[in-house]
């Protein structure tokens, strides 16, 4: 299939490809950073002719003695009479605004392209990233991001995303549980975060290094594969052209934070280099909750000439994090933070250890064919306890990602571009688990490994080739189109099989043939805002806990991968002279066959075993809304900028047609029914608002209000959280002292002293709150640079 669809590829680039001479062709540039601008617009004699595509690269009919003229959102736009056709071009812009900073021309150049991309994506800057420590990563999702909740089970541990009101992986009762993260996409530098399986552990990743985010919310099929809910996509800091710097950052804060990060960047026109290391400690803010963590990272940018791109990345972590287990609502509702008796006693934790690597390669081949391949490996040594006992587990991931991106001009009215690709990925695993028996030595104190229950060897794979493409149309319009094709493999081995067993010793399980379509029309108005509507369907594979019966080993016969369907219609663009951007969208997300975890009840106090079966549906009907606004401007007056900034989400979730058979505590069949039932873990109402300022004489700081509406979080509809408001803080100074860079700053979390949670465990009781801390906390830090 992969073979048949690169020659495809190459039959259309043949085709494509007739007919592009005698046109005038060209780079377009940033004059200060020297990086290439994509989306810039193109006129020829006050016509539009088209724009630039990846590595800034355009081509354009050409007619001597015409007037072109190239145009970009936060840059003066630049024009000249052509002369010679066959001459080509190096065009740089230059920033509008003599005062425009980095951010700001990024957030411009995002602009350019969030316009013609006609799906909800929120991007998110260095200032949206650090408002608060800057060390984990919720805090910057859950005030910016809307339609998108991040929780986390512990300081810095066990995080998950929810994307309109999917991403919840499968647990050990009921529907939309949150054991783990399944149903999105997470990538860093390129390099799938994600495993073979779908399975999203980020107990690893060094959210203080982070330098963008870009969340995809819906089924993104058509570029990355299975991931039926969105994808999240990291990229580390990278150093500034001309820049040689060795950096300091101390962070300290309530709880015993302590975080320190070194850091050294170098970067010439073609090269870059980055070394980070990070040391991060908290001592956590209820029983059992410390943290620990080292992080080493490396990043290598070289590019040998305007054509070709190379990146390589290096991560190493050994992270450390206990576990208090979850609060049962008397234990939150009476301020009784003492965690859970079963999880200390085994002494619950997580602990990771791993190494993640991968190489990129970007190639211009000319003015309409590009290419980035990228090859990347990962290796993990875990172990974790909880309360039903201890997991070993040793994985190891690698795989290719290779996309080639088109652009066609073909004709005054019509361009196409579009890109093709696959991206292999593959795991083996083995996973043990043991019971945990009381230390006869130290009877009072932790639980210690005591005899193996399973010892599993897994090895799991799955293949993505898809393909988009857009239509360039007179009007502003343009026509999206793509398709995804996946399939998924897992082969399970029971090392602990014995001669006569009536257990399977080979399990094999197979989902191919998913095919993700994506269908998009855009308008574009005034090259500052754009109105879409869309549809894409994407899937979630069953992962290899899903797929075997515990009391037998045999397979799960008949589970079917589940299904989703968005639709979407959205609005973005930039009002008011570029100072007000904004993006609405309206979507309806339908989710079928949704995994659902029956418990089949020894006695009405025991659970003797549990399977996974293909419940109902979720109909996810919602409304977001995002807003930033350039209040006030100037270069001379005592504040150089205010931005406030907002989002709001309406979320309509209902399970349809949820009914399943489960057994009770007599073995009697029982109708499970939830239809009609508001989604559990899923709040109606949330609102974010804030503004940003920063003092030309280097004072900036930050104020965030947050409100999340009370929400079920059991799928009966029995028990509701109740709502919260959260307001947070930070004010900070920066100075240039010579070749140092200095930047002191503190700031205070949950300044109303409310009582909220970092996660609920969903249809999970008596276990139910992962609280966060309900007193005023602080935090501080200083960072310095010096500048060689």
């Amino acid at each position: 299939m992969i073979r048949f669809f690169l020659y495809l590829i190459i039959l259309m680039v043949t085709a494509l490809g007739f007919g592009q001479n005698n046109r005038l062709r060209g780079s377009i540039y940033d004059a200060e950073t020297g990086e290439p601008l994509t989306g810039a617009r193109i006129s020829i004699n006050k016509m539009p002719a088209g724009s630039s595509g990846n590595n800034g690269r355009f081509e354009v009919r050409c007619k001597p003695g015409a007037e072109l003229e190239v145009s970009f959102v936060g840059y003066t736009s630049w024009s000249t009479k052509i002369e010679d056709c066959g001459r080509e071009l190096r065009i740089v812009l230059v920033p509008a605004v003599a005062e425009l900073g980095e951010v700001q021309l990024k957030t411009a150049i995002h602009l350019q392209r969030a316009l013609q991309n006609p799906v909800s994506e929120v991007q998110l800057n260095p200032v949206e990233l650090n408002r608060g420590t800057g060390l984990f990563l919720d805090d910057a999702i859950n005030a910016n991001v809307p339609g998108v909740s991040m929780n986390r089970r512990a300081v810095s541990s066990g995080q998950q995303f929810n994307i309109r009101g999917y991403g919840n992986g499968v647990g050990f009762r009921g529907a939309t549980n949150n054991f783990d993260g399944q149903g999105y996409k997470v990538y860093l530098n390129n390099i799938p975060v994600t495993d073979a399986e779908g399975v999203t552990l980020l107990d690893d990743i060094d959210f203080a290094s982070i330098g963008s985010v870009d969340v995809l919310k819906g089924p993104a099929g058509t570029k990355f594969g299975l991931a039926i809910a969105g994808v999240v996509q990291l990229q580390t800091q990278r150093p500034e052209a001309g820049e040689t710097s060795l950096g300091q950052n101390l962070t300290v804060g309530d709880y015993g934070l302590f975080r320190s990060t070194t850091q050294f960047a170098t970067a010439t026109e073609n090269t870059s280099l980055l070394l980070n290391y990070g040391h991060q400690t908290s001592d956590g803010y209820m029983a059992h909750t410390a943290s620990t963590k080292d992080f080493v990272n490396a990043v290598v940018d070289y590019r040998p000439n305007q054509n070709q791109y190379l990146s390589a990345y290096f991560g190493y972590s050994n992270s450390y994090d206990e576990r208090g287990g979850e609060l049962t609502i008397e234990q939150y509702n009476n301020l009784d933070y003492s965690g859970s008796a079963r999880y200390i006693k085994n002494n619950a934790h997580s602990e990771v250890i791993s190494f993640r690597a991968g190489l990129s390669h970007s190639y211009l081949f000319n003015n309409w064919l590009s290419n980035t391949t990228t090859v990347f490996g990962s290796g993990v040594s875990s172990n974790a306890s909880s309360a039903g006992g201890w997991t070993d587990k040793t994985p190891v991931n690698y795989g290719a990602r290779s996309v080639f991106d088109f652009n066609f001009k073909l004709n005054n009215n019509f361009a196409l571009s579009g890109s093709a690709g696959f991206e292999l990925q593959e795991q083996r695993a083995q996973i043990v688990g043991y019971g945990m028996v009381e230390n006869p030595e130290d009877p009072e104190g932790y639980n210690i490994i005591g005899g193996l229950r399973s010892n599993q060897f897994a090895i799991s794979n799955n293949s993505n080739i898809f393909t988009e493409w857009t239509l360039q149309m007179p009007m502003d319009f343009s026509l999206t189109a793509g398709v995804g094709m996946s399939a998924m493999n897992i082969d399970l081995e029971n090392r602990m099989y014995e001669a006569g067993s009536d257990l399977e010793r080979n399990v094999n399980a197979d989902y191919h043939h998913l095919v993700s379509p994506h269908f998009a029309l855009n308008k574009l108005f005034n090259d500052n805002v754009s109105v879409y509507a869309s549809y894409s369907r994407g899937y979630n594979a069953p992962v290899s806990g899903n797929i075997v019966l515990s009391t037998s080993g045999e397979l799960n016969t008949g589970l079917e991968p589940e299904v989703g369907d968005q639709f979407e219609i959205g609005s973005k663009g930039s009002l008011f002279s570029n100072r007000l951007y904004y993006e609405l969208a309206f979507f309806n997300a339908k989710f079928k066959d949704k995994f659902t975890s029956v418990a089949v009840p020894l006695d009405e106090n025991t659970t003797a075993y549990t399977y996974i079966a293909n419940g109902g549906k979720l109909d996810n009907k919602g409304v977001e809304l995002l807003l930033k606004f350039n209040a006030y401007e100037s270069a001379t007056g005592f504040f150089r900028n205010i931005r406030p900034y907002g989002n709001f989400t309406y979320s309509d979730f209902e399970y349809e047609d949820y009914a399943y058979e489960s057994l009770n505590s007599e073995g009697e069949a029982v109708q499970v029914d939830y239809s009609g039932n508001a989604v559990a873990g899923v709040a109606p109402w949330v609102v974010n608002a804030g503004v940003d300022f920063l003092a030309n004489a280097g004072f900036y700081g930050n104020i965030n209000y947050s409100y999340r509406d009370a929400m079920p979080f059991t799928s009966d509809g029995a028990n509701v959280t109740d709502p919260y408001n959260l307001l947070n803080a930070k004010l900070g100074y920066r100075h240039d002292f010579g070749h140092f860079e200095a930047d002191l700053y503190a700031g205070v979390r949950n300044i109303t002293v409310s009582q909220y949670y970092y996660m609920v465990f969903l249809n999970q009781l008596p276990d139910a709150y992962l609280p966060a801390p309900y007193e005023a906390n602080y935090f501080g830090g200083l960072s310095l640079k010096y500048n060689f």
